[in-house]
C-alpha cells in the first residue's frame, strides 16, 4: 500500500480547493457567454496547458517507441473521453445555470457513487456498505433538491444528469488509462471536448471575441488552472497516495464548492439544503472507505 506523504496530502488538497472555486467561475462565466463557448474555450486551454506538462513529467524518462496499437488507443481513448466530458459538462454548466454553485457541487459528486453502481452492468459486485451509502445519498439528494411541492428544479435535474455522464467517463477512463499516458489521453480529451463543444457554440450561440475578452477570468480560471494546474497537481500527488486517501481528500471538493460560492457569490443555502449536503458528504466519505477484508489482507 502506498504511503501518504504530506507533500502529496497538500497537492491532492490544493486540487480539491481548485476544482470547487471552478463552479464560482463557471457560475460567473454565464453572465458573459454562453454554456457551450465557455466549454470550448476552457478547454481548448486546458489542453494548451498540458502540452508543456507533458514535456515535463516525460523529462528523464526513456524515449520508447510507441506501437501502433498504443497509439490507436491513446487515440481512440482521448476521443471517447473527450466525447463523453463534453456531454457532462454541458449538462453540468447548463445546470450551473438553474442552481446554486454549491448544490451543484454536492449533485456532480454523487459520481462517486454511481459508478459502483454502474458496474454491475459489468458483473462487478457492490459491498453493503456502498448500498448504505447510496441510501443516505437518496435522503440528503431529497433535503437537497426536492422542494416542498415535491419537485426538483430544472437545473438540479440537469447537474443530475451530468452526474450519470462523469460516471460513465469515469468507466472510459479507468477502461483506456492501463493503455495510454494519463496525462497525453487527458490532453487529447480536452482538444476533443472543446471542438465537440465549439460545434455547439456556433450552432446554438452567438459568440463573439468581444465576449470572451469579458469572460477572461473566469474562462482563463477554469482553462488553466482547473484543468491544467489542478490536473497536473492529481497526477503527482497520486503518486505517493494510497488511491482511497487520495479520493477522500478530493471529495473535499463538494465542500469547497459550497464555501466558495457563500463567499464569493453570497449563495447562501437553507438549514434543509445544508443537512442535505452533510448526508450527502456522509455518503461519499462512506463509499470510499475500505473493506475490513482488504486491510487484513494488506496487513
Amino acid at each position: 500500500m502506498k504511503k501518504t506523504s504530506l507533500r502529496s496530502s497538500l497537492l491532492l488538497f490544493l486540487t480539491a480547493v481548485i476544482w470547487g472555486v471552478a463552479f464560482v467561475a463557471q457560475s460567473a462565466g454565464m453572465e458573459y457567454v454562453g454554456p457551450f463557448t465557455f466549454n470550448a474555450v476552457r478547454s481548448v486551454i486546458g489542453g494548451i496547458v498540458l502540452i508543456p506538462c507533458i514535456f515535463i513529467l516525460n523529462r528523464g524518462k526513456q524515449n520508447r517507441q510507441r506501437s501502433r496499437q498504443g497509439r490507436r488507443d491513446l487515440i481512440r481513448g482521448g476521443i471517447c473521453c473527450g466525447i463523453f466530458l463534453a456531454a457532462a459538462s454541458s449538462f453540468q454548466q447548463f445546470g450551473i445555470q438553474h442552481t446554486s454553485v454549491g448544490k451543484a457541487g454536492f449533485i456532480t459528486a454523487l459520481y462517486i457513487l454511481l459508478v459502483p453502481l454502474l458496474g454491475l452492468l459489468f458483473g462487478k459486485r457492490v459491498s453493503r456498505r456502498v448500498w448504505i451509502a447510496v441510501a443516505i445519498a437518496v435522503l440528503g439528494m431529497y433535503l437537497l433538491c426536492v422542494n416542498e411541492g415535491f419537485s426538483i428544479a430544472f437545473g438540479d435535474l440537469l447537474v443530475m444528469v451530468c452526474a450519470l455522464l462523469f460516471a460513465v467517463h469515469i468507466l472510459v477512463v479507468d477502461y483506456f488509462s492501463p493503455r495510454a499516458d494519463g496525462v497525453q489521453l487527458s490532453c487529447i480529451q480536452f482538444f476533443t471536448c472543446g471542438l465537440i463543444c465549439a460545434v455547439g457554440m456556433f450552432l446554438f450561440e452567438k459568440p463573439s471575441f468581444q465576449q470572451i475578452l469579458t469572460a477572461w477570468m473566469p474562462v482563463l480560471y477554469a482553462g488553466v488552472m482547473s484543468c491544467g494546474v489542478a490536473y497536473t497537481f492529481q497526477i503527482i500527488g497520486q503518486r505517493d497516495t494510497d488511491p482511497t486517501v487520495a479520493s477522500l481528500i478530493l471529495s473535499l471538493e463538494s465542500v469547497v464548492s459550497v464555501l466558495a460560492g457563500w463567499l464569493l457569490l453570497h449563495q447562501a443555502l437553507s438549514l434543509r439544503e445544508l443537512g442535505g449536503c452533510a448526508l450527502v458528504f456522509c455518503a461519499i466519505v462512506l463509499a470510499q472507505l475500505p473493506d475490513k477484508i482488504n486491510n487484513r489482507n494488506s496487513s
